[in-house]
């Protein structure tokens, strides 16, 4: 059996983050901000890096409100999985609250001195790392 790798994915309506995790399933790196143009285009960049990166099993931001509640954005990511789903039905997807990485990417990115330009290029991607690095600590 080959070592695989697992996805992260920030969902959002313009953009996909996306990280991927090392063999050892101890760190995640970000990868790319796919930018949204149709469903069949995103998903058949998808497909190319979960080939690529050898991964079945995405972790995949739910963004619920504060509350915990899900709204209509949870809607919006559920629908996207179900496509997801839909060309590679071998793909496992682990929803993951992602409530707060957009805010500590944001604060990751500032503590580095990062342009307004340059986080606003890589927000998403930073984002999808901190959440499937939340998904790969929670396995220790």
């Amino acid at each position: 059996m080959t070592e695989q790798r697992i996805l992260g994915l920030d969902v959002g309506d313009r953009t996909v983050g996306v990280a991927a995790s090392d063999l050892l399933l101890m760190t995640a790196q970000g990868v790319e901000t796919i930018r949204r143009e149709t469903l069949e285009k995103d998903l058949s960049r998808l497909d190319e890096l979960m080939r690529e990166y050898d991964a079945v099993k995405l972790v995949v931001g739910l963004p619920r409100n504060m509350n915990g509640t899900e709204g209509e954005r949870c809607e919006v990511v559920r629908a996207f999985s179900d496509a997801i789903k839909e060309k590679r039905p071998d793909a496992e997807i682990i929803f993951r609250d992602e409530r707060l990485s957009t805010v500590a990417a944001t604060k990751s990115l500032i503590a580095a001195d990062v342009s307004r330009k340059k986080r606003k290029k890589v927000i998403d991607k930073m984002a999808a790392v901190f959440i499937l690095q939340g998904y790969l600590d929670s396995l220790i």
